[in-house]
């Protein structure tokens, strides 16, 4: 049995969105550059070809990898996300005490997480010790480069 992925809703959507163009737009996409490089001949030396029919095992593979997502999903309803606590679907404000700076977060499912974006996962090695965390509450994470403490400074609905 395959462990369930945590999605917030707008995750969900998101992935939703690109199985859909993927399957409509995509696919015809690719069978056209496909059509159009066999019309050409001589397949065995026809790069056009061979780039086509690589760019749609790729969209297949990707088809498949969401698809097996969506299957095991199990979306967190934010409205429902208990505030007194850090889960997933919250947005936290933290404090690194080593570097004295406020950090802000959300913390999302596996599939969603984009440090760039600010959203951290639940199976991060901060998300972990973020996770069941109060306000006030001082999280210590084991990292490559040492220990790091963070305080809790807020919880909140992302949305």
């Amino acid at each position: 049995m395959e462990k369930k992925k945590l999605l917030t809703y707008e995750g969900l959507q998101r992935l939703e969105n690109e199985l859909q163009d993927l399957k409509v737009v995509k696919r015809k996409e690719v069978a056209q550059k496909i059509k159009e490089a066999r019309e050409q001949g001589d397949l065995s030396e026809n790069a056009e070809y061979d780039a086509a029919k690589d760019e749609q095992r790729d969209i297949e593979a990707r088809i498949e990898e969401i698809e097996k997502i969506l299957k095991n999903a199990e979306v967190v309803v934010e409205d429902e996300v208990d505030l007194d606590k850090i889960n997933v679907g919250c947005r936290v404000k933290i404090y690194d005490c080593e570097f004295e700076e406020e950090l802000d977060y959300k913390i999302v499912g596996s599939t969603e997480a984009n440090s760039l974006q600010g959203k951290i996962s639940n199976e991060s090695p901060v998300g972990k010790a973020l996770i069941g965390a109060k306000v006030g509450d001082v999280v210590k994470v084991e990292t490559q480069a040492g220990e790091i403490e963070y305080k809790v400074l807020g919880i909140q609905r992302s949305n």
